[in-house]
């Protein structure tokens, strides 16, 4: 079932728990100074996979933290968040980009597999729902419209299946894949159940094809990550969402609305998983106290929304406790 707005927002705002496989979390600090050498002797590779949606961060940053460390290459993918889960539980890479929490199953096969990995929320976005920009009729949907969109055994085909005073034209869908971080949560917050999804839609692991496509034709329906729709604002509309049938609520996605829980039921987290076997390794460990202590900045500059300072004290000092841990355990 749809989130209520109380739930969402406290998942939005509240700290990390602990979860799974010898959970931590951890965050960031945008004002202290970078860690580490910086003289290039610092050498090795850190490997990231994952959400298309976390991959604008996690790539400003790795692009910043190679000026540093020259010696050290960062290589960072996007396979979706569950394509990167597959890897990440076989110990594959380093870090997962991940614009959902871990589910059960993944955290099982951690389990199976000996991985024990940290949680680090890093951001917060809104998931947004984006028209053309010569659609000159839909503003806002309700929850319960989109639901009538996208649900299986959907029978909506035209505008006018929505509302009858929209046009008797067919609606064209874009979508992420079904290993997409931004799939899971758009289909449980909306559909009621992740991975409920009718499927006569264009799909993709790249949201720029998505951007591309609804940019492309008068008539079609996305909705992806709000650092896309900001990046492509000029050729691209945004809806607003309400919760309920009363359109009066409608709320459509902006830092402001982000940040304060407003924009519901289509606000989440988004996190890094690490493995906390790659924390012995000096260039991982270095590069994730970078990204916490200078991604906050990044997260503006590519369009997502920074944490609260409360939060990110409190979860950087839980990735040094975890740090700490790393050089004192000895290797299994």
């Amino acid at each position: 079932m749809i989130r209520s707005v109380a739930a969402v927002i406290g998942f939005v705002v509240s700290a990390a728990i602990l979860v799974g496989c010898h959970v931590k979390d951890a965050g960031s600090d945008a004002n202290s100074t970078s860690p580490g050498d910086s003289t290039g002797k610092l050498s090795g590779t850190v490997s990231i996979d994952g959400s298309s949606t976390v991959f604008p961060i996690s790539q400003a940053v790795a692009e910043e933290f190679q000026k540093q460390h020259s010696g050290v290459k960062v290589v960072v993918g996007t396979s979706g968040t569950g394509g990167g889960f597959k890897k990440f539980v076989l110990g594959e890479i380093d870090i997962n980009d991940a614009s959902r929490p871990i589910k059960q199953k993944e955290i099982d096969a951690c389990k199976q597999n000996g991985i024990e990995y940290l949680e680090l929320k890093i951001a917060v976005d809104g998931l947004s729902v984006i028209v053309n920009p010569q659609n000159d009729w839909c503003d806002c949907l309700t929850a319960s419209q989109l639901k009538t969109i996208w649900e299986p055994n959907s029978k909506v085909t035209n505008w006018s299946d929505v509302n009858p005073k929209w046009p008797a034209e067919k609606i064209r869908l874009y979508g992420p894949d079904t290993d997409s971080g931004t799939f899971d949560y758009f289909t449980e917050a909306i559909c009621g159940e992740g991975g409920a999804s009718r499927s006569d839609y264009t799909p993709s692991a790249d949201d720029n094809v998505l951007v591309r496509g609804v940019a492309g034709d008068r008539f079609s329906l996305g909705y992806f990550g709000f650092a896309y729709y900001s990046e492509n604002a000029d050729k691209l509309k945004i809806v607003g969402v309400a919760p309920s049938d009363d359109a009066t609520g409608c709320v459509k996605p902006t830092d402001e609305t982000i940040e304060a829980g407003q924009y519901v039921p289509l606000s989440r987290p988004l996190f890094l998983y690490v493995n906390r076997a790659s924390l012995k390794k000096p260039e991982v460990a270095i590069f994730l106290k970078y990204y916490l202590e200078q991604g906050q900045t990044l997260v503006g500059e590519v369009g997502y929304v920074r944490l609260s300072q409360q939060l990110v004290e409190g979860t950087r000092k839980s990735l040094e406790a975890a740090q700490d841990a790393s050089t004192t355990t000895p290797s299994k």
